[in-house]
């Protein structure tokens, strides 16, 4: 199983369900690695948001992440159809602080990301899993989850409007079943509560065009999708704050009354109590790294790769020989390797950390951008092994930033901070 993002970028348009400031979301994808991050492109600085639940802050009638200038309000309808589809890696650009809410359901988001096409990357899918049963309870939303290889959703609600009463569903949630059962599943809401919601500032941008309004009567110039469209709403926004996690979920999750911060609230105790991944060192000898790095004699620097997780950590080995070309002029008698050399090796085991997140390496090279605190400790000569351990600092779309340390017999001989981008031959 292989990580997921998206082939091109697409762009939805519209007006916030809350805040009614026009918005446009662009989904771009992301390297291997990099996960689900919010862009917000309006602000100096473009800040990303990671769509994860430390960034969560509970508030009333939506899910938020972020705070100060950088919040980002109602991104649960995104975030079902990101999760809904699977993907693992995505950029979402956003230059305002809530996304459209389009026609109230997670559907026109899922057309634009099949449109854009769906593509696995390589990268080892990050899964969570239980061994034991979590209970939760935030007020009204009792929560319980068990074990499970796959994400079923058992869902019940109870509103006093007739329309509504007491209504149970179940739903074993794949990217085929989201697609027919919940990605349409639009939100709702009732007109004896507008006013009350429009004077603490809330659906400033809700209209009968995009939620489902009910007075004592019934549903306002509307009609439903599926009889109980209202708990299949529910559990669209469970799949969306399910997202927060990180990584996919694998649970039984059984949710009476679920809330956005009953959800919220789950998925810390889902975080806190989930089964360890294992982690597998992956070792590459020369004849792999020749099929990623372009480099060739005498500047192939890399000889062995002893342990990559993509987009997070790699090692590598350079052993330095006299045979060196270098060592012809640097220095005759006194044969030191060049610290621009070391950099070099350096960034070329930074590539594979890089390179090891695209589909295609053969058609793409990496472009390293700037250098920053480069230190050089000691000298490399002959005979030592450098062993370099780089580590992914920031990944924003195709550009990222890493850190590294070189050391000969486990002393650190230099070390630099880098940016790179991938970019097509």
């Amino acid at each position: 199983m292989s990580r997921r993002t998206i082939r091109a970028r697409a762009a939805v348009d519209g007006i916030g369900l809350h805040y009614g400031k026009v918005c446009r979301l662009v989904f771009a994808p992301a390297l291997s690695g990099h996960g689900i991050q919010f862009r917000r492109v309006d602000l100096p600085g473009t800040p990303d948001i990671p769509a994860r639940v430390d960034e969560a802050v509970l508030s009333e009638r939506r899910t938020q992440i972020g705070d100060g200038e950088r919040a980002l309000h109602t991104v649960e309808h995104v975030l079902a159809a990101v999760a809904g589809l699977g993907i693992d890696d995505l950029s979402i650009e956003m230059d305002a602080a809530e996304p459209p809410i389009l026609d109230g359901s997670a559907r026109l988001f899922h057309d634009a990301l099949v449109a854009a096409g769906m593509v696995e990357h390589g990268g080892v899918v990050e899964v969570l899993r239980l061994t034991d049963t979590v209970r939760v309870v935030h007020g009204d939303s009792v929560y319980v989850a068990t074990p499970s290889d796959y994400l079923d959703l058992d869902v019940t609600i109870d509103y006093p409007h007739p329309l509504i009463g007491a209504q149970a569903g179940t739903w074993r949630v794949t990217p085929e079943s989201f697609a027919v059962e919940l990605a349409g599943a639009r939100t709702f809401g009732f007109m004896h509560e507008v006013d009350m919601l429009r004077s603490q500032g809330l659906i400033q941008g809700a209209s009968t065009q995009n939620a489902i309004v009910l007075d004592e009567q019934g549903i306002i110039e509307n009609t439903l999708r599926w009889p109980d469209e209202f708990l299949r709403h529910k559990a669209l926004d469970v799949v969306g704050d399910l997202a927060l996690a990180g990584r996919r979920v694998r649970a039984h999750i059984s949710a009476h009354k679920p809330s956005h911060r009953g959800t919220v609230t789950l998925v810390r105790e889902l975080i806190a109590n989930a089964k360890p991944e294992p982690k597998e060192a992956r070792v590459m000898e020369i004849d792999e790294i020749m099929k990623i790095l372009p480099h060739r004699y005498p500047f192939l620097l890399v000889d062995r790769i002893l342990e990559i997780e993509v987009m997070k950590r790699c090692v590598g080995i350079k052993n330095v020989t006299v045979n060196e070309p270098f060592f012809q002029g640097h220095f005759p008698g006194h044969p030191i390797m060049p610290g621009v050399l070391i950099v070099e090796a350096m960034a070329q085991v930074g590539g594979m950390l890089l390179m090891g997140a695209v589909p295609d390496p053969g058609s793409k090279v990496v472009y390293f951008m700037s250098l920053d605190n480069v230190k050089f400790r000691k000298p490399v000569k002959p005979g030592d092994q450098l062993r370099f351990e780089l580590e992914m600092k920031q990944v924003r779309g195709t550009v990222c930033r890493m850190a590294g340390i070189a050391k000969v017999d486990g002393v650190v001989v230099c070390e630099a901070e880098m940016a790179a981008m991938v970019r097509d031959k």
